[in-house]
């Protein structure tokens, strides 16, 4: 499984952006997919996951109500919409695969990160 996230940039606080992960191969469907990131002097932290079908979504306490997953799988492809974005919200975004069924995932599969900076 190849990950290819992208749509990171610049933005001001409270604007948004739209993380896009493509995977590669014809087992999309039945991965469970996630979304970290890693702010510079940070361990990577945890923000959202999905189930294989999208009936199942997690987020951590801090991107409630902020960011949203979903995930498209006759695109191959899972998204994280942000919004409402702050300073802190600034990290390298990575999105991660598991073929873990329940949650919590593990999660195997990881592509490149793309980054995201929130000016004040």
């Amino acid at each position: 499984v190849q990950l290819q996230a992208s749509g990171g940039g610049l933005v001001q606080a409270g604007g948004s952006l739209r993380l896009s992960c493509a995977a590669s191969g014809r087992t999309f469907s039945r991965l469970s997919m996630g979304w970290f990131r890693q702010a510079p002097g940070k361990e990577r932290e945890f923000v959202a996951t999905i189930s294989w079908g999208s009936d199942s979504t997690y987020y951590a306490d801090s991107m409630k109500g902020r960011f949203t997953i979903s995930r498209d799988n006759a695109k191959n492809t899972v998204y994280l919409q942000m919004n409402s974005l702050k300073p802190e919200d600034t990290a390298v975004y990575y999105c991660a695969a598991s073929f873990d069924m329940y949650y919590p995932y593990e999660f195997h599969y990881w592509g490149q990160g793309t980054q995201v900076t929130v000016s004040s």
